[in-house]
């Protein structure tokens, strides 16, 4: 159970980072790069939008790894949960819930024709 609240823990903050590193970046290629966008540092703007594209695809992977790890390492409900006492009385109060007839009613006595309209 540890281990699988730590890589729950990893998981979100990777996608944290994620999301920073995405909200930083230009969708036309400026993003954090329009910054130093003097024409003498064309290679650290350059430099700084490879960074950027590089860290999303390493937390992209990284999320991708975690998640998948995350399955791997989930608790699972053992087989005494499965044979419960309680979910056995429930499934069979379902069952007679769903095949209760109820009681068949009294039919009201006839009406007699009024003797005033004869």
């Amino acid at each position: 159970m540890g281990l699988y609240i730590l890589i729950s823990v990893l998981i979100l903050i990777v996608c944290f980072l994620l999301g920073l590193i995405v909200l930083v970046q230009d969708s036309k290629g400026g993003g954090l790069a329009s910054n130093f966008s003097a024409q003498n540092q064309y290679m650290g703007v350059r430099k700084t939008a490879d960074f950027l594209e590089k860290s999303t695809w390493t937390l992209a992977l990284l999320l991708l790894a975690f998640s998948l790890l995350s399955v791997i390492v989930l608790p699972r409900s053992s087989s005494s949960d499965i044979h419960n006492p309680d979910i056995e009385n429930i499934q069979q109060r379902a069952s007679e819930a769903v095949n209760y007839m109820p009681p068949p009613t009294q039919d009201a006595p006839p009406a007699t024709p009024n003797q005033e309209g004869e």
